[in-house]
């Protein structure tokens, strides 16, 4: 018995394409994002469609390694091959592109795709809680501003931007509450149904029917578990995923964790809880844009070194989703989430006493079996450790 509503998002990508061609024969400019970084709320303010990009596949790699080296960072190339191919509707239907310095990769490889889409690229500061990366991206959000402006031929006024930050805390409102569902005990939504929700609704044009969407969700699973509905039971050893962002085509942990007995409850990633939490104050007067520079530097993002942020959320996410396991998943060549799981397995292993993988891999299927393997000792591994502190009381 699985909540119908989940069925509402099969095909919702190729729905929601057909609805986004229709508005642009309606006139309407349509605006791509890859990052989490990429101020949703400017773009809505702007009177504008802002669209996620795809980015989560292995199929376009091969395009992209004619232009890009082969040891790069899959989502970097599966981005940009999806792009120079012209294989990505999505993309090819934006007006313009918003990028953004999150990593050495990506920023040369936006050079590159500027020479055939109009792109603007966001300069990111570093370091998080300090005045000055405050003013730098303060200042950032200015120069985005006045680039869709420029671009687009509109104004973006106080009280546009101003409702375009109610949708957005709207919408992470909803998704949080449909997370925050698995912080009982049996949990109610599996992993790979996490992943797709989020997955599709970043494809969703209309940003209320994406928030009504999930309210509906929320409401039947809540009244389905009201009738004893769960997914797994009790025992089901719940598995927290970390690191780097997990779309449909690169899901392939999740898969293999839930295969493999266990079930993943949260992600904290940027394609899952990273960002959910973050809202900006309504009543606050301040400068809009200021408003969102300090909601976006709190992203515990990796880029950012220190990142004490991911570690408290971390924290946070272990107690609260009654977390039995933590699985760190970094993609080749991503540097910085690579150093950083040394951080993360001390917090796991050393402070939580909980049972730590690191995993390093990419979009393809070719190490699926070695994986499996891994996950499979790794979810025993979580289980005797389960079994331990129950006969013994630890934790």
């Amino acid at each position: 018995m699985k909540p119908s509503m989940l069925a509402s998002f099969d095909g919702l990508r190729e729905q929601n394409l057909m609805a986004l061609k229709e508005a642009k024969e309606n006139g309407a400019k349509v605006v791509g994002i890859y990052c989490t970084y990429g101020p949703r709320e400017l773009v809505l303010a702007a009177g504008a469609i802002p669209v996620g990009l795809c980015g989560t596949r292995q199929e376009p790699i091969q395009a992209a390694e004619k232009d890009l080296p082969h040891n790069l960072c899959p989502l970097i190339k599966s981005s940009y091959g999806f792009a120079v191919s012209d294989t990505c509707p999505y993309f090819h239907l934006s007006d313009m592109v918003v990028g953004e310095t999150t990593c050495d990769g990506k920023k040369k490889m936006f050079e590159l795709m500027g020479r055939f889409k109009p792109l603007h690229v966001m300069h990111l500061p570093q370091v998080a809680d300090q005045p000055a990366s405050i003013q730098l991206l303060y200042g950032e959000m200015i120069r985005l501003k006045k680039a869709l402006e420029q671009f687009l031929q509109v104004e973006i006024t106080e009280q546009s931007l101003r409702e375009a930050i109610h949708v957005i805390n709207e919408g992470n409102r909803a998704l949080k509450a449909l997370f925050d569902l698995n912080m009982i005990r049996p949990a109610m939504i599996s992993g790979m149904d996490l992943v797709t929700v989020s997955w599709q609704l970043g494809f969703h044009i209309d940003r209320w029917e994406r928030i009504k969407l999930l309210d509906r969700m929320v409401d039947e699973i809540k009244s389905l578990a009201a009738r004893g509905y769960c997914v797994g039971d009790s025992e089901t050893p719940r598995i927290l995923l970390t690191g780097t962002p997990v779309g449909v085509g690169s899901e392939k942990v999740v898969a293999l964790v839930e295969e493999c007995g266990g079930l993943v409850v949260a992600m904290e990633n940027c394609s899952g809880y990273k960002t959910v939490g973050l809202k900006i104050d309504e009543s606050d007067q301040r400068d809009p844009l200021l408003l969102l520079a300090e909601k976006y530097l709190k992203i515990p993002c990796s880029i950012m070194s220190p990142n004490g942020r991911r570690l408290e959320l971390l924290r946070q996410m272990v107690r609260d989703f009654q977390v039995d396991g933590v699985i760190d998943l970094t993609w080749r060549a991503c540097h910085t989430y690579n150093i950083e799981s040394y951080f993360v397995a001390d917090l796991i292993k050393n402070h939580f006493g909980l049972p730590f993988l690191q995993l390093e891999t990419d979009y393809s299927t070719l190490d699926r079996e070695n994986l499996r393997v891994r996950i499979g000792a790794f979810i025993e591994m979580v289980i005797e450790n389960n079994f331990r502190r129950k006969k013994y009381g630890e934790g």
